[in-house]
């Protein structure tokens, strides 16, 4: 199977372009770029991206969904089976279905139906209506607000950001999000504020500390930026951007053989897509 693109995710999906890549830009996926840098998504791609979406609207708390997702994506095979998949909430558990095999994904309760299967060569997406489990105090899921606000009112979206870290400060995407569009925005120092902030309140986070450098980068700062570079990548080593602009930044320093080293297993990366 194929890659798909913007258009064919949000037919498939049923999902906004605005939300896709709001989807993006929280971690979610991270999906490759085709020969013109528009992005290319896998089959798991797809699965993980409605998942994530189905997981906010249901208000599961944000470390959980993240814990949840990783565990489904290695869960997932890389191209659809012909006896499609099941993806459900069961009690407290989430399985994954494929034929008469079956994995139980992480803990907690989801509201999450999803049947995949592929019909004349396409890829179906389809939503099974369940009850979600009761709650017993239902809280306003902040991170998805900033998530949709952030194209039409960015500034609404920086308060609601600050409000999903003052209720979980432990909310690394949360985090991520808000420095990364201060820095869009140009606000670089609030922007690295916020990063090191959220380092020191977050468990380890690999796309906190890529885009504290990427910042750090952009500053001229190129010894900080490389330190961060090299701790995202130790802690996810299959951030390929990483080892890019590490590399980058290597050859700028005159420090070839750490350059080559990099570069070689970005583009190890790449091929994998």
């Amino acid at each position: 199977m194929g890659t798909y693109t913007v258009r064919d995710v949000e037919r498939v999906l049923r999902l906004p372009e605005s939300t896709i890549r709001g989807l993006i830009k929280a971690g979610f996926v991270t999906p490759a770029r085709g020969p013109r840098r528009e992005y290319r998504f896998t089959f798991q791609d797809l699965i993980v991206l409605r998942a994530a979406r189905a997981l906010i609207e249901a208000n599961v708390p944000r470390r959980r969904i993240n814990r949840a997702l990783k565990d489904l994506r290695q869960h997932l095979p890389e191209t659809m089976p012909l006896s499609g998949l099941s993806i459900s909430a069961i009690g407290d558990r989430i399985v994954v279905r494929d034929g008469h095999a079956h994995w139980q994904v992480d803990d907690g309760q989801y509201l999450l139906g999803l049947d995949v299967s592929m019909e004349g060569g396409t890829l179906r997406v389809i939503d099974r209506i369940e009850q979600p489990a009761p709650r017993s105090q239902p809280q306003e899921d902040w991170f998805a607000k900033a998530v949709e606000l952030e194209t039409t009112d960015p500034a609404a979206a920086l308060k609601a950001y600050a409000r999903a870290v003052e209720i979980d400060g432990s909310d690394g995407a949360a985090w991520t999000n808000w420095g990364r569009l201060l820095h869009e925005q140009g606000q670089m120092r609030e922007a690295e504020r916020i990063y090191r902030k959220g380092l020191a309140q977050c468990e380890p986070d690999a796309l906190l500390h890529f885009n504290l450098a990427v910042l750090l980068d952009d500053l001229g700062r190129v010894p900080e930026a490389i330190e961060h570079y090299q701790h995202a990548i130790e802690l996810d080593p299959n951030l390929a951007d990483a080892h890019f602009n590490i590399a980058r930044l290597y050859e700028s320093l005159g420090k070839e053989q750490h350059a080559i080293r990099h570069l070689g297993q970005y583009r190890k990366l790449m091929n994998r897509r």
